[in-house]
C-alpha cells in the first residue's frame, strides 16, 4: 500500500508527501480548489484562462516552461468542472527548482494587460477551434444546459461563450487570482526519491510565507431532481449522425459513484465490452459507441454516446 504523509502549513496550504527512493525522479503537483463552477455565469471560462495564464511568468521567473526544462523536466496542466491543476516532473536533485517555480507564481503572477491579452487570444482561439469549427463541437454546450439548470456545471469549463473572455477586465482576471490562487485554497503534493525532513524545509521555505486571504468558497445551489426527458436535436454539417444520452449520477464522493464508474467500463471499456461486442461488431448500429463519467464533486453525468452508420437510423 502507499504511503503518504499529510500536514497543513499555518498559512492553509495542505501538503501531501509520498516517498519513493526506486525512482530517479520527483513530481511536484498543484492542485487549486477551483473550476468552472467557481466562475460568475456572466463570466465564464477563467479557471480555464488561468491554466494558460500561470505559464505567463512572475518579474522573477519570465519563463516558467524554460525553466523547468532547464532542470531536464517538464509540465503541464489541466482544467475542469470542479478543480485546476498543475504538475511538473523533474530529476530529483531538481527539486528545489520545482518548489521555487511553484510558489513564485501561487505569489507573484505577472496578470498584466500584456500577458492577459496573449493568453486570451490563446483561448479564445482554443473556444473557436474545438467548439465552433469542430464538428460535434458544441455538442457539450447543448448537453450540460440540458441536464443542469440552477447547478453551474450548466456551462462547459471552456465557458458558455469566447466573449465572456475576450470582455474580460484586467481588475476581472486579478481579482479571481487573489481570490483562488491561495495557500489554503491548494494543495502541494510531492512523490518520488527525496527525504522527508529536507523536503519538509524547503515546502516551508518557499511556501510558508505566503499569505492566505481566507477563500469562501460556499455552497452551490443543488440541482433539482429531473423529473422528466429532455431532449434536442441538432442539424449540423458532419460526417456522421451522432447519438447522445446522459443520465444524472451521483458524486465522486457517494459510495455509489464507483458502481458507475464500473458499470461505464462494463459497458465500453474496450473491445470486450457490450456495447463494442453487441452494438457494433454484431449489428453494426455504430461505427464508434462509448459510456463514461464526469467524475464531478456534485452530482455528475453517466453519458452514452456513438457515432451511426450510412444504412442506420436514429429511430433505430
Amino acid at each position: 500500500m502507499v504511503e503518504v504523509e499529510r500536514y497543513v502549513l499555518d498559512n492553509g496550504l495542505t501538503v501531501l508527501l509520498q516517498q519513493d527512493l526506486a525512482s530517479p525522479m520527483v513530481a511536484v503537483n498543484v492542485l487549486y480548489k477551483v473550476g468552472s463552477r467557481n466562475e460568475d455565469p456572466r463570466r465564464t471560462g477563467f479557471a480555464h484562462l488561468f491554466e494558460h495564464l500561470m505559464f505567463s511568468g512572475t518579474p522573477e521567473v519570465p519563463d516558467f516552461d524554460g525553466e523547468i526544462q532547464l532542470a531536464g523536466g517538464d509540465c503541464n496542466a489541466f482544467t475542469n468542472t470542479d478543480i485546476t491543476d498543475f504538475y511538473s516532473i523533474a530529476p530529483a536533485d531538481h527539486l528545489e527548482i520545482q518548489l521555487w517555480l511553484e510558489s513564485d507564481r501561487m505569489k507573484n503572477l505577472e496578470v498584466t494587460d500584456k500577458n492577459l491579452e496573449t493568453q486570451r487570444s490563446v483561448v479564445v482561439e482554443e473556444f473557436k477551434e474545438t467548439c465552433l469549427n469542430l464538428p460535434y463541437g458544441d455538442v457539450w454546450h447543448n448537453l450540460v444546459e440540458m441536464a443542469y439548470k440552477s447547478h453551474p456545471y450548466r456551462w462547459p469549463t471552456i465557458g458558455l461563450v469566447p466573449e465572456h473572455i475576450s470582455d474580460a477586465s484586467l481588475e476581472d482576471v486579478r481579482q479571481f487570482y487573489d481570490k483562488y490562487y491561495t495557500p489554503d485554497n491548494a494543495i502541494l503534493v510531492i512523490a518520488g526519491s527525496f527525504e522527508p525532513v529536507h523536503v519538509k524545509d524547503l515546502v516551508n521555505q518557499y511556501f510558508g510565507s505566503i499569505q492566505s486571504e481566507g477563500v469562501a468558497i460556499g455552497n452551490f445551489v443543488a440541482e433539482p431532481m429531473q423529473s422528466e426527458q429532455r431532449r434536442r436535436v441538432l442539424v449540423r454539417d458532419i460526417p456522421f449522425d451522432a447519438l447522445y444520452m446522459v443520465f444524472h449520477m451521483p458524486s465522486r464522493t457517494d459510495k455509489d459513484y464507483h458502481t458507475a464508474d464500473l458499470l461505464s467500463d462494463i459497458l465500453a471499456g474496450g473491445k470486450s465490452s457490450r456495447f463494442f461486442n453487441h452494438l457494433r461488431r454484431e449489428k453494426g448500429m455504430f461505427t464508434e459507441v462509448d459510456a463514461y463519467i464526469t467524475g464531478s464533486i456534485d452530482p455528475g453525468l453517466f453519458v452514452v454516446e456513438g457515432k451511426i452508420p450510412e444504412g442506420k437510423t436514429l429511430e433505430e
